[in-house]
């Protein structure tokens, strides 16, 4: 301490003495860390006889540590004192937990199963919470009979309402669908109609239904599997000099030579990595192997050419992805349904991921082209017409093409007034929803009033709770909700550009049901092709009910 006084009361520029005392972390010990400290002459001044008595710090391996860290022969009796103290107590505490360990070395095992089953029990905890929030159901589990003979109602699996477990059915984004599975299914449909999606969801319901948990479904009937396999879309192994479809090959012998009648079988897009014509031909010869065994799955394809194979299928079933037709548009609805889809779409999804529109119009004509090429061949053969099925299981020639081309329509409907539709719908549906569950008293009638520029909302909406949607010049929407929807608009109004925006709202029962409207608009309206500015408040969940008395829900 006096070197520290005597440093610091030396009053000079840079380059004057300094010392502190440190803590050198790498050797433990407490250290005087400094330089230019020692006077050039001595003068008995304070401090200097506690100079004389700093030497060097030596490491633990006797070497010099550094030009600038000193220590004494008192500091480092008292170090050597503590380094032994706290080898003494690392010492002590090893040999009590010798000590311990011996003690409960015979309760080991009910120590080791204790703490699984509390690991268990987290985790289903956690499990139930989460499942219970996204209304995911226990399932029933069908066994095989003592004879082991599979009973009719263990060699089917039914499904209803299930839902990729990936989405929150709470947000409104989930499509339902219910699954009926008695054979084996062979899945078409366009790209991004969802074929993937249900094999994942069927797939993680199965599973986590075999082992006891909840499913992303209403309700769930599923066989006690012997086996669950999946494979989905196979990659290339340079390393095994193998190419992508010698992998998959691979997979699908291991994954046919095991199947049973007791196994679950998905397979995405089969035989996608070879040519069209002899990849079709393997195909149809797995389902047929397939459906012999007489097992349960999903098999989804894009070979359309299977249903024109003569293929002996006695458990299988065609199963398709559905379309429906908007503004002269084919768009999946992502449900499942009865026949055969051989619709892609590969041209709308190619111009939807920005591929260029002269690419796209040259592909147009060129498949315009095949596909007269393929009908005069079959009219030269003396063979009935190429004909393929429409969208929804229909049959349909391929020059329908050419018509949908044409005939796209160039007008729509003001956007207003599709919104208004929309908004209805789906706030119809979901207080239809909370009436069934009983979160709110009574079943509401919905209005959605428009709010044009330079009008005020009626006096009957103050103090109610309300959601709207502001339409803004450049047709994007914002959704949001309120208990005073004139001064919420009047600061919307206040904004550069807003003064013109067309407003929508309708009055709900409770500010709680107004967030749950809210958060569901802000995930719906853009799968319905609308652009929305505040999706980021579509993340908000976990609103309380408040179980007041409804009042009929009116324009004014």
């Amino acid at each position: 301490m006096p070197i520290i006084s005597r440093v610091k009361s030396v009053m000079s520029t840079n380059g004057g003495p300094k010392g502190e005392i440190c803590y050198a972390k790498d050797h433990e010990a407490v250290w005087f860390k400094g330089k230019r400290f020692t006077p050039n002459v001595w003068a008995n001044t304070p401090g200097e006889q506690q100079i004389k008595q700093l030497k060097p710090a030596i490491d633990s391996k006797g070497r010099k540590v550094g030009e600038e860290w000193f220590t004494t022969a008192k500091v480092e009796n008292a170090l050597n004192r503590y380094h032994e103290a706290c080898d003494n107590a690392k010492n002590k505490v090893l040999e009590l937990l010798r000590g311990l360990s011996s003690e409960l070395q015979d309760k080991i095992n009910i120590l080791v199963f204790c703490s699984t089953v509390l690991i268990i029990a987290k985790a289903l905890f956690g499990h139930v919470s989460e499942a219970r929030r996204r209304g995911w159901m226990l399932p029933t589990i069908s066994h095989l009979s003592k004879d082991c003979v599979m009973e009719e109602s263990s060699s089917k699996m039914e499904l209803a309402g299930l839902f990729p477990y990936w989405l929150d059915v709470n947000q409104g984004n989930a499509i339902l669908n219910d699954v009926h599975m008695r054979s084996l299914f062979v899945l078409t449909g366009p790209n991004g109609g969802g074929k993937s999606s249900i094999l994942r969801s069927v797939c993680a319901a199965a599973l986590l239904g075999i082992c006891g948990l909840m499913v992303p479904s209403a309700s769930a009937v599923i066989p006690h599997f012997d086996s669950i396999m999946l494979h989905m879309k196979a990659y290339d192994s340079p390393a095994d000099g193998k190419s992508s479809f010698q992998i998959e090959m691979s997979e699908i012998r291991a994954l046919v030579s095991r199947a049973t009648d007791r196994s679950l079988i998905l397979i995405d897009e089969i035989c996608r990595g070879t040519e069209t014509a002899k990849g079709t031909c393997i195909a149809g010869s797995i389902i047929e192997r397939l459906d012999t065994v007489n097992c349960l799955g999903i098999i989804s394809t894009h070979l359309h050419g299977i249903f024109d194979l003569p293929l002996s299928l006695s458990n299988t079933e065609f199963k398709a992805m559905g379309t429906e037709v908007i503004d002269g548009c084919i768009n999946p609805t992502w449900r499942l349904m009865d026949g055969i889809c051989r619709e892609s779409l590969a041209f709308q999804t190619a111009r939807g991921e920005g591929m260029p529109d002269l690419i796209i119009k040259r592909a147009e004509e060129l498949y315009l082209t095949m596909s007269a090429n393929n009908r005069q061949t079959s009219m030269a053969s003396n063979e009935p017409s190429n004909v393929r099925t429409g969208v929804n299981g229909l049959i349909e020639k391929p020059d329908s093409l050419r018509n949908r081309l044409e005939t796209l329509p160039g007008t729509f409907e003001p956007l207003r007034r599709e919104v208004e539709s929309t908004v209805t719908v789906i706030c119809k549906k979901k207080l239809l929803d909370l009436y069934n569950k009983s979160s709110i008293p009574e079943l509401v009638d919905v209005f959605c009033v428009a709010v044009g520029a330079r009008e005020q909302p009626p006096p009957s909406t103050v103090g109610r709770s309300c959601i709207y949607v502001i339409i803004r010049s450049d047709n994007k929407l914002y959704v949001g909700q309120t208990d005073d929807l004139v001064g919420r608009l009047r600061a919307h109004r206040s904004k550069e550009g807003m003064q013109d925006a067309t407003i929508l709202y309708i009055v709900v029962p409770g500010k709680s049901v107004a967030c749950q409207l809210e958060t569901l608009l802000i995930n719906q309206l853009p799968l319905k092709g609308f652009k929305l500015i505040n999706k980021a408040d579509g993340k908000h969940r976990n609103f309380g009910i408040s179980r007041i008395s409804g009042e009929a829900i009116a324009t004014h």
